[in-house]
C-alpha cells in the first residue's frame, strides 16, 4: 500500500485483490479470511478492508457466505475485439470453458440471417444454439447460422471445442468479420438461462464472419452476462 498516494487505501487494496483474481492467484473458491485478520496482516483499518471487499462484492468477484467467509467467485472475462472465439478466449483466461448444445438443426433462413450470409430468404441454413459455461456457470447464449454444406458438425464435437476451431480444422480460413456490440436488459427466459435476475444488464454481439475468399461463413447473434464479461477496445489516433 502506498500511504503517500492520493488514491484511497481501500481502492488500492481492491485493485490488488482484483488483479490477483484475474491472474489466477486467487482461484474461484478461495477464501480471503475475515476482515479482522486481513486488517491485521496488511496494517490497515477494518473499515478500509471492509470497503475494499464490498467494492469487489459489488463487482461480483467476491461473495460473502454465512458460516464460510468471503470467497472468490470468479474473474470477469475481458475479451479483446478481435476475430477469436469465446471458447478460445475463455480457455486462454484459464476459465475452463464448457458447452451445452441446445439446438443443432437445419432451418429456413430468416431475413436477417439470409442477408448476413448472402443467401435467399428461406434457403436452408444450419442453426447451432449453445450455452457456453465457465467453471460450471453460464457465461453466454450463442446462436450461429452457417451456410448449408459448409462443414459437417455433430453435437459431440460442438461440446468439446469451439466453432471456429472446427472451421479451421475443416480447412476454412477465417479472414475478417463485421461486428456490432450493444446492451439490453435480460428477459425472464434469458435470466433463467444465464442465472441472472430479470432486467439484469446483458451484452449483445452480432458478427458476420468471412473467409479468405470473401464468402460469409457464419452469422452469430450472442448474449453475454455483463456481470461476468466485458469487451475491450484498443483505440488509435487516425493520422
Amino acid at each position: 500500500m502506498d500511504r503517500s498516494s492520493p488514491v484511497p487505501l481501500y481502492f488500492q487494496l481492491s485493485q490488488q485483490l482484483e488483479a490477483a483474481i484475474e491472474r489466477g492467484e486467487l482461484a474461484p473458491g478461495s477464501l480471503l479470511g475475515n476482515e479482522i485478520e486481513l486488517a491485521g496482516r496488511l496494517g490497515l483499518s477494518r473499515p478500509t478492508v471492509r470497503q475494499a471487499i464490498q467494492s469487489l462484492v459489488d463487482k461480483g468477484l467476491l461473495v460473502r457466505r454465512r458460516g464460510v467467509g468471503t470467497q472468490v467467485v470468479h474473474s470477469q472475462v475481458k475479451r479483446p475485439l478481435e476475430l477469436s472465439s469465446l471458447y478460445d478466449d475463455l480457455e486462454a483466461a484459464g476459465q475452463r470453458p464448457a458447452t451445452r448444445v441446445l439446438r443443432h438443426t437445419a432451418e429456413p433462413a430468416g431475413a436477417e440471417a439470409a442477408a448476413a450470409l448472402g443467401v435467399p430468404e428461406g434457403a436452408e441454413v444450419v442453426l447451432v444454439e449453445r450455452l457456453r459455461l465457465a467453471h460450471g456457470e453460464p457465461m453466454a447464449h450463442l446462436r450461429n447460422h452457417l451456410p448449408a454444406g459448409l462443414l459437417d458438425l455433430d453435437g459431440g464435437a460442438l461440446e468439446e471445442t469451439g466453432l471456429y476451431r472446427l472451421m479451421r480444422a475443416a480447412g476454412i480460413t477465417l479472414h475478417s468479420a463485421r461486428q456490432s456490440v450493444g446492451a439490453r436488459a435480460a428477459t425472464a427466459e434469458e435470466g433463467e438461462r444465464l442465472a441472472e435476475p430479470v432486467g439484469a444488464p446483458l451484452l449483445t454481439m452480432e458478427r458476420t464472419t468471412f473467409d479468405d475468399t470473401g464468402r460469409a461463413v457464419e452469422f452469430g447473434s450472442h448474449v453475454y452476462r455483463a456481470s461476468r464479461y466485458a469487451f475491450e477496445f484498443q483505440l488509435l489516433v487516425r493520422p
